[in-house]
């Protein structure tokens, strides 16, 4: 979660400035504590987020490590935590994979980063610059690595698996009115042996719950009622179900491990599919495993799915 360009800093969670000294920072730790425990009527999730932010500042190495890769340190060296994803030097098998994951965020967060800054901005990416920006472009980083994370892990899956990413949603009935914003893409597509899902990629910067089988949580309406992402990835799914003419398992909703109050979450079948919200960590899992009442794919069946994916797909 402090990782995130969204999440609050280890110093905001501890209510503190970044410049204060090693003892303000522990009082505030342990007022922190008191005023966030369960037995006390705080807010576990909150408790937690407390003692993980003094994991990263309590002592003045791991800080000065913190300020360092998180723009706070006055003689910060280069991180490549933001950065788009190098090219990979390993070998090992890997999921086939098309389009690129993330891409369209990052290009339109420098795009508007630029333009938001009136000049050229020498690193989009630095740590304290990105704090500045305001948190709707923010969350464009925010999504773009959130993509990239989950196009990794389903990399790692191996040659049975085969993924789209960034697929372009076409318009037409089957979206419905108002959902344009919405529709213009589906994250990723996941074929293999356990079955075809739609997922959805996202980091909301701190813990979500659901009700009525959509998502709410810390941006009190922002994840829920502005964007509805469970609502939003079942009606991109199926438009291009209906485009391709395929079937879809599942729907998969991938957060950050530290958003998720346990690894997985079935939300059970809404609008007909099935729904599951996964940290991203036990993502490999799921997908080797299936979501709940999934079936096998595999010879002549498995082959034609793909063939009607890949014919019907483009990138957005």
């Amino acid at each position: 979660m402090f990782d995130s360009p969204l999440s609050a800093s280890a110093y905001e969670v501890l209510g503190v400035a970044a410049t204060v000294d090693h003892e303000e920072l522990r009082r505030a730790y342990r007022l922190q504590l008191r005023r966030t425990h369960p037995d006390t009527g705080g807010d576990a999730s909150v408790f937690i987020q407390v003692q993980r932010a003094w994991e990263l500042v309590g002592t003045p190495e791991l800080r000065a490590a913190y300020d360092r890769g998180h723009g706070f340190a006055e003689d910060d060296t280069a991180w490549d935590g933001w950065r788009a994803p190098s090219a990979r030097t390993d070998t090992r098998p890997r999921a086939k994979s098309s389009g690129e994951a993330g891409g369209r965020q990052r290009r339109r967060f420098v795009a508007l980063v630029q333009e938001w800054a009136g000049s050229a901005v020498p690193d989009p990416y630095d740590p304290a610059f990105v704090r500045t920006v305001p948190r709707e472009l923010r969350r464009l980083l925010a999504d773009a690595l959130a993509e990239e994370d989950t196009a990794r892990s389903v990399g790692d899956l191996g040659m049975g698996f085969t993924a789209w990413h960034d697929v372009a949603v076409p318009a037409g009935p089957a979206a419905g009115p108002n959902t344009a914003q919405e529709l213009d893409k589906l994250a990723h597509i996941v074929l293999g042996p356990s079955g075809l899902y739609g997922l959805m990629s996202a980091d909301f910067g701190g813990i979500v719950r659901f009700r009525g089988g959509e998502v709410i949580g810390t941006e009190a309406g922002g994840p829920a009622g502005d964007r509805a992402p469970i609502t939003a990835l079942l009606t991109q799914i199926r438009v291009v179900s209906r485009a391709a003419r395929v079937k879809f398992g599942g729907a998969i909703l991938v957060l950050p491990d530290d958003d998720l109050a346990q690894a997985i979450v079935p939300l059970g079948s809404i609008r007909g599919t099935t729904v599951v919200v996964v940290r991203r960590s036990a993502l490999r899992t799921l997908l080797r495993e299936g979501v709940p009442g999934s079936r096998t794919i595999g010879g002549t069946e498995l082959f034609d799915l793909r063939t009607r994916i890949q014919h019907t797909v483009r990138f957005a």
